[in-house]
């Protein structure tokens, strides 16, 4: 790549584009997924028909675990592109997609000037475009890509503001004004996730450095004031609007309960994150562990010392917190991204230790591949071409890769076709294909043959996925085997409680016609199951 490619807007308009590729294909044919997206969906649903945009709801139930921020941007883009009663999910996803190209662009753009390298920053920016978890959570309608945006530019701001303060120039008010606008961002998007990984790395560096004076460029009086005034409106309204409940639910049962133990079974034990890392970074993880030896090589340097800071601590922290989800991580990928740059800009001194963790990566690079070529058949019922061309391919750049020794920019290259080569199948062919997994589309399809009469909900019994919720436009009443149901009434049951359902309806007087079913896998729950459409009669 000459220079004239890194200068001015061209490096912008090439991420930007190769984030298009990455991130545009299967938004609008990966269907809704369970929980989380067709909670996040469903909320912001309800928020444009009640036209309630600070009680958060999904149908009668408050989700006061995190702040209003996504839902507003997602509202925004549907309110734009779509309409609520549409059944579409790809406009709840834009604002993920968004999130993830701007943290793609923020890290280049403080990471040209952190590593004073513009080859470096675009190096990182590929990686971070790349990884398999920014561009998983690019797909999915829910927070984690817009704070990985709002992290990215608040970090970008402070490892500017630390690197100039230690070379003992002046921080500019722009960027103060970044980090803390950024911060509020992040604030209105997950609560304390952004400022605490600022407050980590900062307490880090001023410890190791033993002096805490650099934080004066940031104008921390000015800054709080700032966010306080940004953010007390909200937090009062809200407050006000939920009786008190918010802080307690989101910062008592849903953080600390986070923290404190495994909330829904979410537990795992420490380096989950760090194993696991080999594929939610893949194909960068190829240079996780040259990344970890360069940050230490270098941590007397004021970028690495920074980015070791950002990195460490906070890795640290989620290892040791109890419940762990794979996208907790993701707010540090910039740093991983911008050490894995700097690895490759080291050259042929860290090769060697490209192998220390190239077994892991080949291995996760071999089960990716596979997976375009398995899946369609064992949950599809067919062969998708393009997933036989994508892990073919796949194997191909890995083989380069591991046995040709690419310079840096050639390795770049080879990990982003490799990203292109999964991503495109994946997400435009071979997850749609996934037919079993998608138990909610076909019961949906099923209603939709057999509308439920009068316009009365339908009742879900067994089987009560938010995606169904999603799918029926909210006119889902979820119960239990004995709820009471009138003549006339549609269920949904599935053939774990169908025995017991049609007792209760016989006690009653009551009989139930089957007018339809459908079977698949429940992959929240891992149970297969049959769903089966009754309308309740009279005997």
């Amino acid at each position: 790549m000459r220079e004239t490619w890194l200068a001015g807007w061209r490096p912008y308009a090439l991420l930007g584009l190769f984030c298009l590729c990455l991130y545009v294909p299967g938004q609008a044919a990966i269907p809704v997924l369970d929980r989380d997206e067709a909670r996040f969906a469903q909320a912001t649903r309800q928020m444009l028909l009640t036209g309630d945009f600070l009680d958060i709801r999904f149908q009668d139930e408050a989700r006061n675990n995190k702040p209003a921020g996504i839902y507003w941007l997602q509202a925004a883009a549907v309110a734009a592109f779509s309409t609520p009663r549409s059944t579409a999910i790809w406009p709840y996803r834009l604002p993920s997609l968004l999130g993830a190209t701007l943290a793609v662009l923020f890290t280049f753009g403080f990471g040209r000037t952190l590593l004073g390298d513009a080859r470096g920053a675009m190096i990182a920016a590929v990686l971070l475009a790349a990884a398999l978890g920014v561009i998983a959570e690019a797909h999915i309608a829910k927070v984690d890509a817009a704070l990985l945006a709002a992290t990215a530019a608040a970090q970008g701001a402070l490892g500017l503001a630390y690197t100039r303060a230690r070379a003992g120039n002046a921080v500019p008010t722009g960027v103060a004004a970044v980090f803390w606008l950024a911060e509020i961002a992040a604030i209105y998007l997950k609560g304390p996730i952004g400022p605490c990984i600022a407050v980590l790395t900062a307490a880090t560096l001023s410890l190791a450095d033993r002096d805490a004076r650099w934080l004066h460029g940031l104008r921390p009086l000015a800054g709080l004031t700032a966010t306080i005034l940004a953010i007390a409106p909200w937090l009062y309204a809200i407050q006000h609007a939920t009786r008190g409940q918010f802080l307690a639910q989101s910062m008592g049962h849903d953080f600390l309960s986070k923290v404190m133990g495994g909330q829904e079974a979410h537990g795992a034990p420490p380096l989950y994150y760090l194993v696991l890392a080999f594929v939610t970074f893949w194909p960068g993880s190829l240079l996780l562990v040259p990344a970890a030896l360069i940050g230490w090589r270098r941590r007397r340097e004021p970028p690495a010392r920074f980015l070791m800071a950002w990195l460490v601590p906070a890795w640290m922290v989620l290892e040791l917190v109890s419940t762990k989800l794979p996208h907790y991580a993701l707010p540090l990928y910039p740093a991983l991204a911008l050490l894995a740059a700097m690895s490759l800009r080291d050259g042929a001194s860290l090769r060697w230790a490209r192998w220390l963790g190239g077994a892991l990566w080949l291995l996760a690079t071999i089960a990716l591949a596979a997976a375009l070529v398995v899946l369609p058949i064992r949950f599809g019922g067919q062969i998708i071409p393009l997933g036989i061309i994508g892990a073919i391919a796949i194997i191909a750049l890995a083989a380069a890769l591991l046995y040709q020794r690419p310079g840096p920019m050639q390795t770049t290259a080879l990990l982003a076709a490799m990203s292109l080569a999964f991503v495109i199948p994946a997400a435009s062919a071979v997850v749609p294909s996934l037919n079993q997994l998608w138990l909610s589309n076909a019961a949906a399809e099923l209603v939709a043959r057999h509308p439920p009469p009068r316009g009365t909900p339908l009742i879900a019994i067994g089987y009560n996925e938010p995606s169904l919720v999603f799918l029926l436009g909210g006119r889902l009443k979820s119960a239990v085997r004995d709820t009471p149901v009138a003549v006339g009434d549609d269920a949904l049951v599935s053939n774990r409680d169908g025995a017991a359902f049609m007792q209760g309806l016989a006690a009653r007087g009551f009989s139930a016609k089957p007018l339809d079913s459908v079977s698949g896998l429940d992959y929240s729950n891992g149970q297969r199951m049959t769903l089966t459409l009754y309308r309740v009669d009279a005997r």
